[in-house]
Formats: C-alpha cells, sequence, structure tokens
C-alpha cells in the first residue's frame, strides 16, 4: 500500500513549527511514523505553497480595520483551490493508492483526484468556532468559507477518522454525513515511547514516586485556556490542609497577581523535539503524581496519552472529546468546567489517604496507554481500515 501524505507545512521537519502548532504538526508527524511502522510506504506531499493576492491582503485589512474581526486567509476558496491543484499535479507523480490528509479539508476540499481520500482529524473546524480562542472573532465571510471548505472535503472523503465519540456525533449533526464512513480512533502520545515497555518497570517508577511530597504537574502554553488558574489553586489548597504539595509548570508562564508560592516550579516552554528538551520532560512526568490539566477550551490534549505513559494519572476536565480519553478512575477523573478548587483537592486526597489505591490507579493509567492510547494500536487499527477501502 502507498499513501499520499498531504500537509500544507513540512510534517517531517519539528524546527519549523510553532511551539503554538506543536501538538496537532506533532500528531501528524506521528501519524506519518506509525503508518511507516505498519510497512505503508508515504509519499510526502507537503509542504505546500501558499498563494498571497491582493483580494487575501485587501479583506484581511477590510475586517481588521473596520470591523474589528478575524479573516483567515487560509479559508479563502482561492487559496484551498492552489492547494488542492498543488496536490493533484504532485499526485501525477506517485504510485498513491490512497490520500490521507492528517490537515482535514484545507489541502483537500478542492482536490480533484482518482484515489480515494481519507481525512484523519481531531475534528472539524466549524466545532471549534466560538470554542477556541482565535476562532472567537470571525468575520462572517470566514465562518462561512470554513464551513464550506469542511462540507466539500467531508462529502468527497471516502472515511473520515476522529479522535472521539464528540467529535463523530458533532461532524454527524453539522454536516449530515454518513455516519458509517466515520471512525474513532484515539491517538497515542507525542513523544518517542514504545509501547513495548513493561509493566515492572512503570511499577517501580511508581513507587519511586513515595508519598511524602504530592507532585503535580501542568503542561500547557496557554496559561488561561489551559485552567492554569485552577491549577495553581488546587496546589495552594493542598498545602493549605496539610498536603505538601508541589506544582510544576511546563509550556507558559504561569500568570498570577501574587507572587509565585515556593512550591510552584515555572520551567517555561520545554522543546520535546530536541533530544534534551524529550529526557527533561519524560523525566519530570515520570516523577509527578498527577497531571492537573482543567482546560476550558481543548478537544484531545496529546499530554494526557503521555502522562498515562508513564502511569501518571489526569486530572482534567468533561468537555470535547477528553471523556474518549479519559475514563474516570481509571486513568485519572474528569471534572465539570465549573468545578471548584475542593473538587480536585477531594479527589487527590482521596487516592492520597489510600496510597495503595492510588498506585492501583496509575498502573491502570499505564494500561490505559498499552492498550489503547498508543500509536501503534492506532496504526494497526487506521492500516485495517485504509485496506477496507482499496
Amino acid at each position: 500500500m502507498q499513501i499520499a501524505y498531504v500537509t500544507t507545512y513540512d510534517v517531517k521537519n519539528p524546527d519549523s513549527w510553532t511551539k503554538y502548532h506543536g501538538g496537532n504538526y506533532g500528531a501528524s508527524n506521528f501519524i506519518a511514523k506509525t503508518l511507516t511502522n505498519q510497512n505503508i510506504f508515504l509519499d510526502y506531499l507537503g509542504p505546500l505553497q501558499k498563494t498571497q493576492s491582493w483580494l487575501t491582503r485587501s479583506k484581511w485589512l477590510y475586517y481588521h480595520h473596520l470591523f474589528k474581526k478575524d479573516y483567515y486567509s487560509w479559508s479563502e476558496p482561492i487559496v484551498c483551490r492552489s492547494y488542492g491543484n498543488q496536490v493533484a499535479k504532485k499526485l501525477r507523480d506517485t504510485s498513491s493508492d490512497i490520500v490521507i490528509s492528517p490537515e482535514g479539508a484545507i489541502p483537500t476540499a478542492y482536490l480533484e483526484c482518482q484515489q480515494p481520500i481519507v481525512l484523519w482529524i481531531d475534528t472539524t473546524l466549524t466545532e471549534l468556532i466560538n470554542f477556541f480562542p482565535h476562532l472567537s472573532n470571525l468575520c462572517q465571510e470566514t465562518k462561512n468559507n470554513i464551513y464550506q471548505m469542511e462540507k466539500a472535503a467531508l462529502d468527497k472523503c471516502k472515511l473520515l477518522i476522529v479522535t472521539s465519540e464528540w467529535a463523530r456525533e458533532t461532524v454527524v449533526k453539522t454536516y449530515g454525513i454518513d455516519k458509517s464512513k466515520i471512525r474513532i480512533i484515539p491517538r497515542g502520545a507525542n513523544i518517542e515511547i514504545k509501547p513495548g515497555r513493561s509493566l515492572v518497570e512503570i511499577t517501580e517508577l511508581v513507587k519511586s514516586r513515595g508519598d511524602k511530597i504530592c507532585k503535580l504537574i501542568y503542561s500547557g502554553v496557554d496559561w488561561k485556556r489551559k485552567g492554569g488558574d485552577i491549577a495553581l489553586g488546587v496546589a495552594k489548597k493542598l498545602n493549605e490542609i496539610g498536603l505538601h504539595t508541589e506544582l510544576t509548570i511546563i509550556g507558559c508562564q504561569p500568570i498570577s497577581e501574587e507572587p509565585l508560592p515556593s512550591f510552584v516550579k515555572p520551567l517555561g516552554y520545554i522543546n520535546k523535539n530536541q533530544p534534551d528538551g524529550l529526557s527533561k520532560m519524560c523525566k519530570l512526568i515520570g516523577d509527578s503524581h498527577f497531571l492537573i490539566l482543567p482546560t476550558l477550551a481543548d478537544t484531545n490534549p496529546h499530554v494526557l496519552a503521555e502522562a498515562n505513559a508513564f502511569g501518571v494519572p489526569c486530572l482534567t476536565t468533561k468537555i470535547a472529546g477528553i471523556p474518549t480519553v479519559i475514563k474516570d478512575d481509571i486513568n485519572g477523573k474528569t471534572f465539570s468546567v465549573d468545578a471548584k478548587v475542593e473538587d480536585y483537592c477531594n479527589y487527590v486526597i482521596q487516592y492520597w489517604n489510600q496510597y495503595h489505591k492510588y498506585e492501583e490507579l496509575a498502573i491502570s493509567s499505564f494500561n490505559e496507554y498499552l492498550t489503547r492510547l498508543n500509536w501503534e494500536v492506532a496504526g494497526m487499527t487506521a492500516k485495517q481500515l485504509l485496506l477496507e477501502i482499496l
């Protein structure tokens, strides 16, 4: 089997990505690797050239200055048609059997080709409008462009792979596409970890944490959107009620009106695409008792699977696709977005007071990674689906 792998960006060059794209671009990189590991040959048809024109520039100026609204040229039909034409031209020089786009509709909405098209995404962009901050002040033209672009891509695709039940239900509701061509495959960890690591190794890691200090880790590039203030509040409250707690913060700098307490360790952004950064990230996660991510807007945070890969349970929110990843009392706990700091604290205390129960939860978290939240499982599942559409 030969796959044409379509991205507008350079999926093979992490050094070209910004930290804000690391999650999605990293997932696309791992999708490519897992397909390759299934003995599937990939033709990389990216990066693509973005069409710049007086039209898109003038529209941006028009909406930005007159209406204080965001206009995105990547959803403009002229741009998407250019991407489709570039992909079609590159396809003629390959022997690919299937086209896969981990970027969804942007490069495929106007693609005309003989090969079946597969979209492998978290969810559709339309579902993120007024959910993610950068999609919460859109002009109506961009909203319309996004819908039409995705509608065209979804109608023509042979298979749509999403990461959660939530994504499947919302895309059916919004676009009315046939549910039978949608499949759910949870994603793995965006770090190089072999799924075959031993239970003995993880058990030793869990035991090494001890019960003297409760170590929480927060990982997110957007302090406000990822619920950093709640994470900080939980660490403060746990210390107030007598549980010695540390909070390590990676990905961003905390925003606080008060000086940070000594038990908070802000480490900033760590580039896990570099060997030193990856080693540091793995050590920090592995030493932690819980990952805490009280996110207000997310679809499928990759850090959840990364934490589970080290036997670290996750404390997060019950929104969008997260409940597909985190199952209560199996690999962590999901809370409502309006949950109080005390709700998180009570959960931690519950397990801390029966520490053997915490250790069981940690091992169970690793088992979730081992059985369903890793790229090897994702790759095997995807390969079977791809064979079925040939």
